[in-house]
């Protein structure tokens, strides 16, 4: 297939982190978005744990985090979670360090009695902290409102078309992909965990950029989940789980398994230490592991996102290494990266963000 049309802009990678970009970028420029497999969002965004947490990620996520929540709760893909961090005794140092972490933001966080939200609490798990606004947040639909407002805007979104070279002529890169060649001025590079080797085929250097296997399973337990209990956190990182319908919990053993970019797959020994780790922390029995899967997770060195353009490589763009944060940070992370590419101004509500935090040149 010869190149038609020269786009503005054509990102690589149609998951969240690329879909949220293609659609603040599409009022304003000509947008292609390339996905290298049958459908967008089949890797990360598809396999997603599903809750929205200004704490998650940590303080260098939480502008993003925070920035985005009024455009997720005003779109309607936000609903009631809570979230409630427990340690035991010896976890008391880092559960301070987690309150001093977000003093000054304006992040709510409170001390409570662990065992008055989650009943069949074994009696170790003493330590307590609420975080009141943590979320669900529908994946499924708000990369389905992306994608349609890219494809509202004019956008062209070709499956099959990972990139597999690309070359800079002119200010044009021709961009070769199994479903065609096609040209663009700016070429983004929001490949998630083949986000490296993107910018290794287009000849740019690689960041560090480096997947990560992430385990949930789905169970039934007798007593079955209370409808009102929270999403629970290790402060310590060593679980989490979270109420589903139907009386079903989604647990993960907050696993990060270094791993090569790949269509991942759970390891039972995982789904075994995650079920070992939750009998430890309520008196339930685990009747039934209904499913299970396991998600990539691609981090920076700093294991912050990277928004900007390359100093290196003119015209290549970073939109990467959002971590497990990328679907929670979308909006802001979005509004953000649109600005930069287009050298606008930062957007309202990120005035507190700075962008050199994010920026690809932080590492040299």
């Amino acid at each position: 297939m010869t190149a038609g049309p020269t786009y503005d802009v054509a990102i690589a990678g149609a998951g969240i982190a690329g879909a949220s970009l293609a659609a603040a970028l599409v009022p304003h420029a000509r947008v292609l978005l390339l996905e290298s497999e049958d459908q967008p969002g089949y890797h990360a965004t598809g396999r997603s744990a599903a809750f929205w947490s200004e704490t998650y990620g940590g303080p260098g996520i939480q502008p993003l985090t925070s920035a985005s929540e009024a455009a997720l709760r005003d779109g309607g893909f936000l609903d009631p979670l809570g979230s409630l961090h427990i340690g035991r005794a010896e976890d008391a140092v880092a559960v301070e360090a987690f309150l001093a972490a977000f003093e000054g933001t304006a992040v709510p966080l409170s001390r409570v009695d662990p065992a008055a939200m989650v009943p069949g609490l074994r009696p170790d798990w003493t330590l307590g902290v609420y975080e009141p606004s943590c979320a669900y947040i529908d994946v499924g639909a708000l990369h389905a409102f992306y994608l349609a407002a890219v494809r509202r805007g004019g956008g062209l979104i070709a499956t099959r078309a990972a990139v597999a070279a690309a070359s800079r002529t002119g200010g044009v890169w021709t961009i070769e992909t199994p479903a065609g060649t096609y040209r663009a001025s700016v070429l983004v590079d929001a490949a998630g965990a083949w986000a490296d080797a993107v910018a290794e085929r287009v000849g740019a250097a690689p960041l560090g950029i480096r997947p990560y296997r992430r385990t949930i399973a789905q169970i039934r337990t007798d007593p079955a989940a209370p409808a009102t209990l929270p999403h629970v956190a290790d402060i310590a990182g060593r679980f989490y789980f979270k109420p589903e319908a139907g009386g079903r919990l989604w647990l993960s053993p907050h696993d990060e398994t270094p791993v090569d970019p790949c269509d991942a797959a759970p390891e039972e020994m995982d789904v075994a230490v995650a079920i070992d780790r939750f009998e430890g922390v309520v008196d339930w029995r685990v009747t039934a592991v209904e499913r299970r899967w396991a998600g990539l997770r691609s981090f920076a060195p700093d294991r912050l996102p990277v928004y900007g353009f390359d100093a290196r490589v003119p015209g290549f763009f970073w939109c990467a290494g959002q971590g497990g944060f990328g679907i929670q940070t979308a909006p802001a992370g979005a509004a953000l990266a649109a600005s930069l590419l287009l050298g606008t101004a930062v957007p309202s509500g990120l005035e507190q963000v700075d962008p050199e935090r994010y920026a690809p040149g932080r590492f040299g």
